[in-house]
């Protein structure tokens, strides 16, 4: 499947909808909610068994997805702000909960991401982080990147959680 071309078209949902997906521990997609579906673009047997980063829009540094699944691995909720690509190539950004599902051993058997709409002030901070982290990312790789945002968070005083939480 070709990966889509990036516009300036943006989705926009209401606050009081929900984004919901599922996927095992690999990241393929087993269940989106409605919503997941019409924001996506594709269809849902497109999106079935697909990897979810079949969303992933270049925009997205590599530090936060990093971060993400290094928090989920271990078994922990993270809260991240995502911006989406359609199938159609417009974006959708969301402020994405992502929580590991267990078994009744309490081992992890898959992913659930529970994203709202992300408040504008918060996409004030996120925005112009995320460029300059792209930006490390091209000239000094993703250790680059993941070292100018853990000194920003030093400098704030706030784990990555309590930072995202805060904005």
């Amino acid at each position: 499947m070709n990966r889509p071309i990036p516009n300036d078209h943006e989705r926009v949902f209401e606050a009081s909808e929900i984004v919901v997906s599922k996927t095992d521990t690999k990241g393929r997609i087993t269940y989106g909610n409605d919503l997941f579906i019409e924001l996506s673009g594709y269809k849902e047997l497109e999106l079935l068994g697909a990897h979810h980063n079949i969303v992933r829009h270049p925009d997205m540094p590599r530090v936060i997805f990093k971060f993400l699944w290094d928090y989920i691995k271990k078994g922990e909720e993270i809260n991240a702000y995502v911006k989406n690509l359609s199938k159609d190539g417009s974006y959708y950004w969301v402020l994405a909960n992502v929580t590991p599902s267990f078994d009744h051993k309490n081992q992890v058997v898959g992913y659930y991401s529970v994203r709202r709409k992300p408040k504008v002030e918060a996409l004030g901070v996120i925005k112009p982080l995320y460029k300059q982290l792209l930006e490390i990312e091209k000239s000094q790789g993703m250790e680059g990147s993941e070292r100018h945002l853990q000194e920003i968070l030093k400098q704030q005083g706030k784990s990555y959680e309590e930072y995202i939480l805060s904005l």
